[in-house]
């Protein structure tokens, strides 16, 4: 018997995204970028699809206090273009830190996004703020809210199962009577033993008696000889 499995697929209905708060203080650029990186994909939900628009928002503070190893605040450079003849403008990760330093975690991130129409959707909902303070503690309340709602609906689906009730101990079995111990047989009396008459036997069995018995009769030795040592020797 075969079984079909209908398969779980996501929908725009089942998208309810979340808000988080990373403060990137004294943590490495490189490993932080892509921990945002994937929670704005959605890639550590179940419910993850590459095609929908399934990551949360994520809003990362003190944005200009993250560590980098090596000598990257001056080899690291940032390229722009105006568009005109001669128009290209370097920076350093030193200078753009001075001038623009959110622009340092959302460049790191937006490599690690697909490039596509989603990337660019999914960048926009990181928000990188210099300070311990941002504007979205109203946004951080209702996600709260709605997990908590979620969790309490899921306790509730669940109804506690019964207890089921311990089976009655089986009575135990009487116990039987032992069987009375069968009187032993008497002994029956020995038979006693007949008297031979040997002068009904013949020669020959006179001598198996007379060897039965031990003794030896001379070859030659007549009937009236033989039953004469038989009775000397009863």
């Amino acid at each position: 018997m075969t079984t079909h499995i209908k398969n779980y697929n996501t929908t725009k209905a089942d998208l309810k995204p979340k808000w988080h708060v990373i403060d990137a203080t004294d943590q490495t650029l490189g490993r932080l970028s892509s921990k945002i990186a994937t929670l704005l994909q959605g890639k550590h939900k179940p419910s993850y699809a590459h095609n929908l628009l399934s990551g949360d928002f994520v809003i990362v503070t003190n944005g200009d206090k993250f560590k980098v190893s090596g000598n990257k605040l001056l080899s690291k450079k940032y390229y722009r273009h105006s568009g005109y003849i001669g128009g290209l403008t370097e920076q350093t990760m030193e200078d753009m830190l001075d001038k623009f330093p959110e622009r340092v975690i959302t460049q790191s991130v937006k490599g690690m996004l697909p490039k596509n129409k989603l990337g660019r959707k999914m960048l926009l909902r990181l928000k990188v703020y210099t300070g311990d303070e941002h504007p979205h503690e109203a946004q951080i309340k209702e996600s709260e809210a709605l997990v908590q709602a979620e969790v309490e609906l899921s306790v509730e689906a669940k109804p506690k199962a019964e207890a089921k009730p311990k089976a009655q101990a089986k009575p135990k079995a009487e116990a039987k009577p032992k069987a009375q111990a069968k009187p032993k047989a008497e002994a029956k009396p020995k038979a006693q033993v007949k008297e031979i008459n040997l002068a009904t036997l013949t020669v020959p069995k006179l001598k198996e008696l007379a060897s039965s018995k031990g003794l030896t009769i001379p070859s030659k030795a007549r009937k009236a000889d033989i039953i004469e040592i038989l009775s000397k020797a009863d």
